[in-house]
């Protein structure tokens, strides 16, 4: 059985996870770490990673992230003291984090992706396929939706598959995120980006290539967040007895 340590614990994702993982014989959550009261949960919670108790240090084999970039320094001084592998499932770290995260993973295995679904990263290899086929010949669009409560935009999956179709392409690439300001035809090197937010999507990416007379989409639609709590578990099922170094779902897949 995985033992799991999952910061974010009481938040959406946490939930989910939890659920997911009290209906799996393969996995146990062992203690959660969370600034909010954690009384539901059927394991400790604790304020911080520090406060998590010797025992419980010494048994678990990897922590799962759910929480927000605001705890990063916290985890990565954790999971470097104690050599647990961590999976990263938040997005929005700051340019600083991300040298943080690399550095980290001198030391520890860290998992870390845009997004921890599968079909997402099959989204990624597909866009990548597309893009050394379709050179540039193709405008390439982002539309990303998602729930109102979403502080980050665009979001870090559009960031993601935007990533991907750059390193495809035959040119170097310039993100754009807004228009408005731009009173000119649109330039073959960009990406543009938009963000949409409101209700209750739980999240919906359109990549667009627009040729001549013709127009290529892909779609994912995320019909719930069991899928990104999967996608965890299957990286903690990767990632517990890894070496050090950086990884993300690309490795799951292979």
């Amino acid at each position: 059985m995985i033992k799991i340590i999952l910061t974010g614990c009481c938040g959406y994702m946490g939930r989910v996870l939890t659920d997911m993982v009290n209906n799996n014989d393969e996995f146990t959550v062992v203690a959660g770490v969370d600034i909010k009261d954690g009384t539901h949960c059927n394991y400790p919670v604790f304020k911080l990673p520090c406060e998590i108790k010797n025992e419980i240090t010494k048994n678990a084999e990897v922590i799962v992230d759910f929480s927000s970039p605001e705890a990063l320094d916290g985890l990565l001084e954790y999971s470097m003291t104690n050599k647990l592998p961590i999976i990263l499932c938040a997005t929005g770290y700051t340019a600083q984090q991300i040298t943080e995260i690399e550095a980290a993973s001198k030391t520890v295995p860290v998992f870390r992706s845009g997004n921890m679904s599968v079909g997402i990263n099959l989204l990624a290899d597909l866009i990548k396929r597309a893009c050394a086929v379709l050179g540039e010949d193709y405008d390439i669009e982002i539309v990303e939706r998602h729930h109102r409560r979403k502080v980050d935009a665009p979001s870090g999956t559009a960031l993601m598959l935007a990533d991907a179709a750059s390193e495809s392409l035959p040119y170097e690439t310039e993100y754009i995120y807004e228009r408005e300001s731009k009173r000119q035809p649109r330039k073959k090197q960009e990406i543009g980006i938009s963000a949409i937010r409101g209700g209750t999507t739980v999240g919906t990416h359109d990549i667009i290539f627009a040729g001549q007379d013709e127009t290529i989409e892909l779609r994912h639609t995320a019909t719930s967040r069991d899928i990104f709590a999967a996608g965890a578990l299957k990286a903690a099922k990767y990632i517990r007895n890894a070496s050090p170094a950086l990884y993300n779902m690309t490795d799951v897949l292979k």
